[in-house]
């Protein structure tokens, strides 16, 4: 039987009154009141439902909304002409380098110079004892006389018989002798004024003079030491230092590619053998003073495989010291329509395999792996993959991927070149 809510005065609290069809009597039945407060729990649960329900499809709709293309950096390429230079290892050297060593046995009487200091070709070093050299000279020079002496009785002699020898008061035979006897004694007088010169030469020995102009370092030996005449070990040496050499090696295998780039026309040969050179000093500063290229090596030495160049540096104020490590900066070439990419454009994969992003004509953004060169200060040469007038993604690699379309913003590139010895700069993050 249906029951129907009854309309009419309210019923008590906690009850309900049903009402039968007209053709029944009026039942009236009490409910629960647990069970009337699920149900009105349940109808505001329901109205609830039905309002989110209503906002749902406008929530989703602004959730759908597309968002806006992102900006990104570009730079456009252009070709330009650009020196192209090589760092290669090197050691520094003394530009003349002089052992002294005495030419005459005897004492060291005094060491005359002092320990480190710059010396003068020609500058008093070492004073050995003369006495025995000049006792050999006085000797010689009496010798001398002598023969002159006698030199001057045979010219007398020889005189006097060519007198006789006219009138047959003599032989033809003693005539001949008397000559022959000014000849004896005049090679005499050679044979002396030759022992008379070399004691002199002795007697300078004795005073040991610098042989060039330059550095002196520590002494070997200190007054009263014994020496001797073209002994092995050096009383002490001397370094020229201004101008100083620089010894730079250079593998053949870069040689052979370089001149391969010079005869297909890729590169512009620079200059001759005197290019100029830079230095990088072992603590990463720049020498200030350029050096110039005087030599190229004629072999290739068999044990490392590499050629010796030799640059020439003016060093006046004695910075750079024979035997420290270097990295010269030579200039080798001119890429006439060198085309330079900035470092921060090349995505590298795992592999360190290269790539750029380049934006399209469509403004769609493209992968495209690219062959690179050398490092240009901080830019690299570009061998292929990419041609002047393309515009390469530079930044916001953050907020763009490729397929997506962008909207290109040109920005002004970092300086062209870095100083000389920098860092280069880290690539951009690799791509996923």
């Amino acid at each position: 039987m249906p029951f129907l809510l009854n309309a009419g005065r309210p019923a008590a609290t906690g009850s309900l009154t049903l009402a039968s069809s007209p053709a029944r009597p009026a039942l009236t039945a009490r409910l629960h009141p647990a069970w009337v407060r699920t149900c009105m729990a349940a109808l505001c649960l329901g109205s609830l439902v039905a309002c989110s329900g209503k906002d749902q499809p406008a929530q989703a709709g602004a959730g759908n909304k597309p968002a806006g293309e992102p900006t990104v950096g570009v730079v456009v390429l252009a070709t330009e002409s650009q020196t192209l230079s090589t760092e290669l290892p090197g050691r520094t050297a003394a530009f003349q380098n002089a052992d002294i060593r005495p030419q005459v046995n005897g004492i060291v009487q005094k060491r005359l110079f002092t320990e480190g200091a710059l010396v003068q070709a020609g500058q008093p070093l070492y004073q050995v004892d003369p006495a025995t050299y000049e006792a050999a000279q006085a000797s010689a020079q009496a010798a001398l006389a002598k023969a002159q002496a006698t030199a001057r009785t045979a010219q007398v002699n020889a005189k006097r018989n060519a007198e006789l020898v006219e009138i047959d008061a003599i032989s033809r035979q003693v005539f001949d002798e008397s000559q022959a006897a000014v000849q004896q004694t005049q090679a005499d007088v050679g044979v002396a004024q030759a022992a008379l010169d070399t004691a002199r030469i002795n007697v300078r020995y004795t005073r040991i003079l610098a042989p060039i102009s330059g550095r002196i370092g520590l002494s070997a030996v200190t007054a009263g030491a014994l020496v001797t005449a073209n002994q092995a070990n050096a009383l002490a040496t001397i370094q020229q230092l201004d101008p100083i050499q620089v010894d730079i090696t250079q593998s053949s295998a870069e040689l052979l590619q370089l001149r391969r780039q010079w005869q297909e026309g890729k590169f512009t040969r620079v200059g001759t053998q005197q290019a100029k050179v830079r230095l990088v000093l072992e603590d990463g500063s720049t020498y200030p003073v350029e050096g110039s290229l005087q030599f190229t090596g004629t072999a290739v030495n068999p044990t490392s495989g590499a050629i010796t160049l030799r640059a020439t540096f003016p060093n006046p104020e004695h910075v750079l010291m024979p035997g420290m490590y270097v990295r010269a900066q030579l200039a080798t070439s001119v890429a006439p329509q060198a085309l330079l990419l900035p470092q921060e454009a090349v995505v590298r994969n795992p592999a360190g395999e290269p790539s750029v992003q380049v934006v399209g004509e469509d403004n769609k953004l493209t992968k495209r792996p690219v062959e690179l060169g050398q490092a240009v200060g901080n830019r690299w040469l570009v061998i292929s993959g990419v041609k002047a007038g393309e515009k390469v993604m530079v930044d916001g690699f953050q907020k763009a991927r490729v397929g997506q379309t962008v909207k290109p913003l040109v920005v002004q590139p970092r300086d062209k070149a870095a100083p000389a010895g920098a860092a280069p700069a880290s690539s951009a993050a690799a791509s996923s």
